[in-house]
């Protein structure tokens, strides 16, 4: 942080607020000092180098952003989403208020300070995870993969069809074809403020349709290449591409308990033996399959090394791309993935043909076939059930609903998530140890 900084700082020495002590009110061992102690440990320059307000220049100075995050974090652990609620309880809660510090908030900015700095929070994850790896607190030699869909912020009517997508910009190019013709003839007919407010509603729906055209592009060139490698499938009318002007991200998305509605799919990577979540992607993929190839670069990327093992569900990897892993720059990656189920009332002719086509695997595949064919195979494989709590205790504090659009947002509040997640583990893993 450079010295012209300045923002308004939690002041711990002064403990009592509104003639109430805080410091003594809150317990020793409570998680909003675990919260405070994990932030205080975390290199936030990024973030104090943002702030726009400078000594000698006008404007409020902006709240500590380490008050900040330590508010979502601990609101993530709390399972609160709402900004305007965690603003309310930095008033009136005695932890929120703790943590808070006596620092004036608004819920505009902690709004903004979630969305806005997705690419910090992704830094706080590496390094902190890095940090866990460099104690001997976990280790990233085995890493389990899973996706778990999350509710969009959009609903099924503002899922639109490329027809209706141009009744709407048709619709908004006649609005403001009408306002600018009422100005035209009677300038005194709208004050300059309405006339602008106006103005600028109609743009923002004919924004929102573009990016909605945008993705439905998007998911029409899709499924042109689904056909293209699925040509047996029939069309079906009722399948029409569709994309949200609320959230043009969001897809049709089918959920765990059978139901389709707008959401994301969210790619989560973590060790596999402490649950300590090393990676979180946000996704507009309706299912796994072939992701497990790009995942690991994320890791990479990351960490400056691949796992040693790869523990992933069925269709996350296919046959290239186990064969690839097998042999990755970063590090040879050995997966352990249940084989596809193969039909097994086949003729003997359709038998030959399997085996001719096992005979020709490359190397990685054919030893992937036998160590899953094995206890020791499928022993390992069991671990990869942690993840599953891993999201299951996500989706608990709240991480099944997505409170804001867009992929990079929702981003920014998986990181969130993960962070919030991770120092939990963490505590009570080094508590255990001690």
């Amino acid at each position: 942080m450079t010295t012209e900084a300045r923002f308004l700082r939690a002041d711990r020495s002064q403990t009592r607020l509104d003639f109430i002590d805080l410091e003594g009110l809150l317990p020793s061992d409570h998680r909003a000092r675990i919260v405070w102690s994990f932030v205080e440990s975390l290199d936030l320059s990024p973030l104090y180098d943002a702030i726009k307000s400078r000594e000698g220049s006008a404007g409020r100075p902006p709240p500590d952003p380490a008050v900040v995050l330590a508010l979502w974090i601990y609101a993530a652990i709390e399972g609160l989403d709402s900004a305007r609620e965690l603003d309310r309880l930095a008033e009136r809660d005695l932890a929120y208020r703790w943590i808070a510090g006596g620092v004036p908030l608004n819920y505009h900015g902690l709004s903004d300070f979630r969305v806005e700095n997705g690419d910090v929070f992704k830094r706080l994850l590496t390094e902190s995870v890095t940090a866990l790896v460099v104690e001997g607190t976990v280790s990233l030699e085995e890493v389990a993969i899973d996706g778990t869909k999350v509710r969009a912020n959009a609903s099924r009517e503002s899922f639109k069809t490329a027809e209706q997508l141009e009744r709407i910009e048709a619709a908004v190019e006649r609005r403001l074809a009408a306002l600018r013709a009422e100005v035209e003839s009677d300038p005194e007919a709208f004050s300059r403020r309405k006339r602008a407010a106006r103005e600028r509603a109609a743009r923002e729906v004919k924004e929102r349709a573009d990016r909605a055209r945008a993705a439905l592009d998007r998911v029409r060139a899709e499924k042109e290449k689904r056909a293209k490698q699925h040509p047996g499938e029939k069309a079906n009318k009722k399948s029409e591409p569709k994309a949200s002007v609320s959230d043009p991200d969001a897809r049709h998305m089918q959920f765990a308990d059978g139901a389709v509605r707008p959401g994301y799919n969210a790619q989560i990577a973590a060790t596999a033996k402490e649950g300590i979540i090393v990676a979180v992607e946000m996704t507009d993929r309706r299912n796994d399959s072939g992701l497990a190839a790009p995942m690991v670069e994320d890791l990479v990327r990351r960490y400056g090394k691949a796992p040693e093992r790869l523990l992933i569900d069925t269709h996350y990897a296919t046959s290239e791309d186990i064969a690839a892993l097998s042999q990755h720059p970063a590090g040879p990656v050995t997966v352990y993935a249940p084989a596809p189920r193969e039909r097994e009332n086949i003729s003997a002719r359709g038998l030959a043909n399997r085996e001719r086509k096992r005979a020709r695997e490359p190397d990685g595949v054919k030893e992937w076939r036998s160590r899953m064919a094995t206890q020791a195979g499928q022993e390992v494989y069991r671990l990869r059930k942690l993840i599953e709590r891993v999201n299951a205790d996500l989706k608990n504090r709240g991480f099944g609903f997505m409170p804001v659009r867009g992929l990079l947002k929702a981003n920014a509040v998986a990181l969130l998530y993960a962070l919030a997640s991770n120092l939990l583990v963490a505590h009570r893993l080094r508590t255990q140890a001690a």
